[in-house]
This record gives C-alpha cells, structure tokens and sequence, in this order.
C-alpha cells in the first residue's frame, strides 16, 4: 500500500481535530481574560517501530504527525480602559485567584465588583483571594487600587488599606487545566507562585486571539482539512482501481 495514503489520512486527522481548537479560539474573542489553545503535534508511533534503529518502517511511519493537544497561549491581551475602579487588568505573565465551588481556580478576567457585604467578587459572586488566598473585605468609600494590588479606600475619617489582591503565576504553564472560557485548575505537583505582573485599575484585558486572525486561523485550517479529505480519497479511488483490475489476474 502507498505510504501516501498514511500521510492523506493523518494530516486529515489531525486538521479535523485543530478545527475544535480554532472554532473555540474564535468564538472566545470577545471573552474577557480568555487564552487562546494552540495545536502541537507527535509522530504517529515512537521511533524504531521494529526495534531496529534506523528501521525504514518506523521512519516512513512516523513522518506524519497527529495532533498531539493543545497548548495555552500566555501572550497578552488588549488591555481597554473601562473608568470602573474594580475593573483589573495585568500586565504580564500572571492569573487572579478566585475561591470557587469547586475549589481555587485562576483567572485573568479582572471584572471585579464590591458585594453587599464587601467582599471583592468575581461577576459570579465568588471571593477573589489576596496573596494569602484569602477573601478580601473592602470598607465603604472611594476605592484606589495600586500596581501591586494594593488596596486603599478614602473614607471621611481617612484612608486606609483594605488589602492586597493576589495575583499569581506558575512554574508550568502548559500543566493548567482550562475549566470553561477564562478559567483555569492546577495540580498539587505545579503550586502557585508570586508573580511579577502589574495591575492596570480601571481597565480590562481581552482575549488574546483576536476575531480577524481567528477567522482567519479557521478558514485556513478548513481548507487544509479539505485538502487532505481530497487526497485521500484519491488513494482510496486507486485502492478500488487496484482491486477491481489487477485482483482477479491472481
């Protein structure tokens, strides 16, 4: 059997699954905070598939490559200015960590607000944590949050610090876990870590995958997948042609 017909398939194979990547990326260009997942591929086996080093086999085999996951893209985001204090946006390699149902879980969607008890809370009424990963209480008045989360509230008696937002990074990125459009889950062996990502108050990041470019990455990506269903089914047509001539001389 042609090799060919290996490389028509897994290419088509590969392509069709990056389409769920790159239809999400798109979709998500409007999410605040959201990180867009870009494709890495593997060989299709290991090398040596005989246990023979430099076995033809195996090389044939593995020059074509399979989607082999996704991969977080940590590149920034447009920041936009929104005039709300509560707004944060980070500038830098970093995540915002809010206590959740299913326990803490990152963020860089900084649409933060002040609850009726005075908790800073995400737009889905969740604590959002200080460096010590805890819920921070912010008194009546007027709010200033500083570059490194600091916060001071001018009240008519003074001001005063009502304390530090957290704001967090890891050791390895690629280990979190995505949990819904901007929010993500790490594991015990990948704690997080102080991060040196600036605050920007008032303002909010986007997604870093923007709709043009994502439109873009999709419609290249369909008509790849395209050209491999074409490819291979013109070795699937010499397949039939094979059999129907030449099987019927044996």
């Amino acid at each position: 059997m042609d090799s060919g017909i290996y490389a028509a398939y897994t290419g088509l194979l590969a392509r069709t699954q990056a389409l769920d990547t790159a239809a999400n990326n798109l979709a998500n260009a409007g999410t605040n905070g959201f990180r867009a997942e870009r494709d890495y591929f593997r060989s299709v086996l290991t090398d040596n598939i005989t246990g023979q080093p430099g076995s033809q086999v195996g090389s044939a085999v593995n020059g074509f490559g399979v989607l082999g996951g996704n991969a977080l893209d940590m590149g920034q985001g447009q920041i936009a200015p929104t005039g709300n204090p509560l707004d944060l946006a980070l500038n830098g390699v970093g995540f915002f960590a809010i206590q959740t149902a299913q326990g803490v879980r990152y963020t860089r969607d900084g649409a933060f607000t002040r609850s009726s008890t005075g908790v800073l809370q995400t737009a889905q009424g969740e604590p959002v944590l200080d460096a010590k990963q805890q819920p921070i209480t912010i008194p009546s008045g007027t709010v200033q949050v500083s570059a490194d989360g600091t916060i001071s509230v001018a009240t008519a008696d003074g001001s005063s610090i009502a304390g530090q937002v957290g704001v967090f990074n890891f050791a390895n990125t690629a280990s979190l876990t995505a949990e819904g459009t901007n929010r993500f889950a790490t594991s015990a062996d990948n704690p997080p870590i102080v991060s040196s990502a600036t605050i920007q108050p008032g303002a909010l990041e986007g997604a870093n995958n923007d709709a043009v470019h994502g439109s873009m990455q999709l419609v290249l990506v369909q008509r790849q997948a395209e050209m491999m269903q074409k490819a291979l089914s013109a070795f699937n047509n010499d397949l039939d042609k094979t059999a129907a001539e030449d099987l019927p001389k044996v």
